[in-house]
């Protein structure tokens, strides 16, 4: 698809672009033959535009003998970069040839094919997930950038991109701007920091040392694994929970050894302080075996479909503590088969809620 740069206009009250898309009935593999001939006009452009950028002043004549056309078809390309690209196209007389008067103008062009400009519209709508760290606004401004380099002919119209659908994001933690900026800083340059740490089971911060060795994004929460000289050992620290980052002015290597796999599950969680492996088995009742059945625990996962409706489930985690929080949360529907540890766990947080309870 030929992509151009012209000025868009937006629908009122519209929080994002809305793009309209002309869609082709043609075969996936069967190409019409007028999207062959934008994108042979497209290269020719873009062929162009590296000769009057090299500063060689070309004019008709060079263009036609180096691109292989005649002169009125090259005439045709450069009113095409003036109308569409709003290239600054000026002819040098002295020196017989074309240049921009602009010297840092490029043609700006994107070739996409439906579905992938689909993607860019929808982009910005899935911001939401970084809406808690500067990403976001990273991130918007390279939409905005693509969009400035998309022209009405490659526009979407979809009801994807209107009120009628909406996108929920899970909650986020702020993560404070300088805090993330000097973690990532720290990992990318292997410089150790100290913050202040206020760890989840406590209501104060704690000032700690860290070399950071690797950052972790689960489902919209930041984390960082590295090693915690207070404890001596590695430990895995949230973003939002950190303030006042600053670098100590040492370095470090990474060990080896090191493998950030060690310490997390990427499909479960990230509790560092759960390295031992487990084997899972979780039997749901009939009346959630649909979901259990279509939903993706792990990676290493069994179904097991019984005669009288339930399903079991069986994978290996370390994450133990995410998983007893699961279980606990669906309550009656979900039965831990395996392994002891994890059913001993449970018993023992269930009478904790009795007794909880029953005070009342």
């Amino acid at each position: 698809m030929f992509l151009s740069k012209t000025r868009r206009e937006f629908p009122p009250n519209s929080p994002i672009p809305r793009y309209t898309i002309p869609m082709e009935q043609t075969p996936p593999q069967t190409k019409s033959p007028l999207v062959r001939q934008q994108k042979v006009v497209l290269r020719r452009i873009r062929a162009i535009d590296a000769e009057i950028r090299s500063g060689s002043y070309p004019n008709t004549n060079d263009l036609a003998k180096k691109l292989e056309v005649g002169v009125r078809t090259i005439s045709r390309d450069l009113d095409e970069m003036r109308l569409f690209y709003n290239a600054p196209i000026a002819f040098d007389r002295s020196k017989n040839g074309y240049y921009y008067t602009e010297n840092s103008f490029y043609i700006k062009d994107i070739s996409l094919s439906e579905g992938e400009l689909f993607s860019v519209a929808l982009f910005e709508r899935l911001l939401s997930g970084y809406r808690n760290t500067p990403l976001e606004t990273h991130l918007r401004s390279v939409f905005r950038k693509i969009a400035e380099s998309l022209g009405e002919r490659a526009t979407i119209d979809t009801m994807y991109l209107d009120d009628s659908v909406t996108y929920i994001s899970e909650p986020l933690a702020q993560i404070d701007a300088e805090v993330f900026n000097t973690v990532f800083s720290a990992v990318r340059q292997s410089r150790e920091i100290t913050f202040e740490y206020r760890p989840l089971q406590k209501q104060t911060y704690m000032t700690r040392t860290v070399k950071p060795y690797h950052i972790v994004c689960q489902k919209g929460s930041w984390y960082v694994i590295g090693l915690d000289e207070y404890k001596n050992g590695i430990r895995i620290f949230a973003f939002s929970r950190i303030k006042n980052a600053t670098f100590t002015g040492n370095t470090f290597s990474i060990p080896e050894d090191f493998d950030w796999r060690d310490y997390i599950d990427a499909d479960i969680g990230v509790w560092a302080s759960a390295q031992k492996p487990y084997k899972i088995r979780l039997r749901f009742s009939a009346e959630i075996a649909t979901f259990a059945s279509e939903h993706i625990w792990s990676r290493t996962q069994t179904v097991t479909q019984n005669d009288d409706g339930t399903v079991e489930v069986a994978f290996e985690t370390t994450q133990f503590p995410e998983v007893q929080r699961w279980v606990l949360g669906q309550g009656h529907t979900v039965e831990v088969l395996e392994p002891p540890e994890l059913i001993e766990a449970v018993r023992k947080e269930l009478e904790a809620m009795m007794t909880m309870y029953g005070k009342r």
